[in-house]
């Protein structure tokens, strides 16, 4: 047997081992395809590997072996790495001037929204103190780009938050929230009326009913706008939704005092968040842990956290301090101030 036909009976052999390795591979990658169910997720690494592979290997070879994908899936991703590797978009320049840097475009759209009655000039003055050059004209194509009217029509519209903020000193908020509790009768909801201060965050308890009607709303309406008493006394509005429990009687009341209702509109919390905010504060602090028996458990219950909340709790929007602090920091033992068994507790250093 010469050298001719020994080399043609090894490749053949070699030749007939793969495909039987090959046909196993492909036999076995289905079984497994067949047991996950739904897609497989691949990284972009490995769609890499199999697009370049599927490319050598061609259609109808990939027919034949491809399971986790179909075969036309493989050679679009071997497009795509064509495409990108050609895409010269990233080192592409265009004509005319560059755009300024987007730290002075961040600081110009700042400007316009924090003080609308500020025009191109007035911009333009105020980052040339921040050592910024610019031209006004390149203020109103920055501004014209992020969609924010010019001077005399952003006068015109006031946001809520900018009304909020103009306002703070003369605002008051309020808003009912509902807790069960267990009487004679069985679970009964209590409905927990409030105010809150936006400038100070202090809180007011108006009251606490099962039924707030009408003549339970303007009793609380007369007790809260008292001349030195009320908790409305030298305010200008008042924040509130508008459930019904806050009726025409009640509004009278509260405008014949000098202080103006503002109505929010339909599903919009967010726009009274101060208020919402002290409801998440009592409710997940105080009293989803706690079962109440009795309206005096829960009035108990509410005018303790009160007193936390006031003389005790750091607040975060407050830089973190007390917001009526009754006592000095002392320089003695720590000790620490129980209430309702231990649920609201405050840390502090006895007088020396």
């Amino acid at each position: 047997m010469d050298w001719k036909t020994i080399l043609a009976y090894i490749t053949g052999s070699v030749d007939e081992e793969l495909l039987l390795r090959n046909e196993y591979l492909a036999k076995e990658n289905r079984i497994f395809r067949e047991q996950i169910k739904g897609r497989v997720k691949l990284t972009d690494g490995q769609r890499k590997t199999l697009a370049e592979i599927g490319k050598k290997l061609g259609r109808k070879a990939l027919e034949e072996v491809a399971s986790i994908v179909k075969p036309d899936t493989i050679l679009a991703w071997h497009r795509r790495l064509v495409a990108k590797k050609f895409n010269g978009s990233e080192h592409r320049t265009y004509p005319g001037r560059p755009r300024i840097q987007k730290e002075i475009e961040d600081q110009i759209i700042r400007c316009a929204r924090e003080n609308p009655g500020w025009g191109y000039d007035r911009i333009v003055g105020a980052l040339s103190e921040l050592g910024y050059t610019i031209s006004d004209q390149t203020v109103g194509n920055v501004l014209k780009r992020n969609g924010i009217v010019p001077a005399p029509e952003r006068k015109r519209h006031t946001t809520w938050r900018q009304f909020i903020r103009s306002h703070m000193d003369v605002l008051v908020a309020t808003d009912f929230f509902t807790t069960e509790v267990c009487t004679l009768g069985g679970l009964v909801t209590f409905y927990v009326l409030f105010f809150i201060e936006l400038s100070t965050r202090r809180v007011r308890l108006a009251g606490i009913t099962p039924n707030p009607d009408e003549r339970w709303m303007m009793q609380i309406a007369r007790n809260e706008t008292m001349v030195d008493w009320g908790f409305l006394d030298g305010k200008k509005y008042l924040i509130h939704d508008r459930d019904s429990k806050y009726c025409d009687a009640f509004l009278r009341i509260i405008k014949d005092a000098d202080v103006k209702p503002v109505k929010l509109p339909a599903h919009s919390p967010n726009l009274n968040s101060y208020a919402e905010r002290w409801v998440l504060s009592v409710k997940s602090e105080c009293l989803s842990k706690l079962v109440f028996f009795g309206e005096a458990s829960l009035w108990h219950a509410v005018q303790q956290y009160l007193v936390h909340y006031h003389e005790e709790r750091h607040h975060q929007s407050k830089d973190n301090s007390i917001l009526t602090p009754v006592q000095d920091r002392g320089s003695g033992t720590v000790c620490c101030r129980k209430r309702l068994g231990g649920l609201l507790r405050f840390y502090y250093r006895d007088a020396a």
